[in-house]
């Protein structure tokens, strides 16, 4: 059992040490299907676990000096250590890349409000497209938390849209992402601007940006994307 304001507060504080923040929760409705907790019985609220600029990054880099170079998938793998560690308080931590996949995208605009951006980025209203979500911690019991209200959409008075017209190769557009067209352009000759720098369509967005990811970030971020 948790002790819920004290323990979210203590939860809070150990998530912070690492640069990673609560991103907002709510508690599963009487008898809607949930993930099991930490003893395997149904989930009955969920907090989401993430990033708001790069805070989380020196962190990392604190923690990846002392692993073997071969680790696969190493932000992933130190994302679960911290949150793996907030299990003490009773939670079971889960991952967007643990398999069944969960619906951390559908709990995310549950949790904040938010909607996606024509990128498939949830748009923050303080943030932009400058955050991301590492983790969930499923509990057993209900939390003291506010359901959200629906955030400001910042792309619904972006009349522009520039975020459509960076990309010399038109990845993104009405039909969707072209998952391969990107790919192959990232990985040939004309893809170093956006190996070196990142997405050119997601830089290209006017919100948000004192929280963007610094170059070697988003390097970091296009590398593991296009597996170099």
């Amino acid at each position: 059992m948790i002790a819920p304001a004290c323990s979210v507060d203590r939860i809070s504080a150990a998530l912070l040490a690492n640069g990673l923040v609560l991103r907002g929760g709510f508690n599963f409705a009487p008898g809607e299907a949930s993930p099991t907790g930490s003893s395997g019985a149904p989930a009955r609220a969920v907090l989401l676990v993430g990033q708001a600029g790069a805070a989380p990054w020196p962190h990392f880099l604190r923690w990846r000096e002392k692993q073997p170079r071969s680790i696969a998938n190493p932000l992933d793998t130190w994302s679960r250590e911290v949150i793996g560690a907030v299990e003490a308080f009773g939670a079971r931590a889960v991952s967007p890349s643990d398999k069944p996949y969960l619906p951390f995208q559908q709990w995310a605009m549950r949790a904040e409000g938010l909607r996606p951006s024509p990128l498939g980025i949830l748009m923050h209203p303080r943030y932009g497209l400058w955050h991301a979500y590492r983790g969930a911690l499923l509990f057993e019991d209900t939390l003291p938390v506010r359901a959200a209200e629906a955030a400001p959409h910042l792309c619904d008075t972006c009349v522009e849209k520039p975020c459509l017209k960076s990309c010399p190769v038109y990845a993104y557009s009405a039909q969707g992402f072209a998952y391969q067209v990107c790919l192959a352009h990232v990985r040939g000759t004309d893809g170093e601007p956006c190996r070196s720098g990142g997405c050119l369509d997601r830089n290209a967005c006017p919100y948000g940006t004192t929280y963007r990811y610094p170059p070697e970030v988003q390097a970091f971020h296009m590398a593991a994307f296009a597996e170099l």
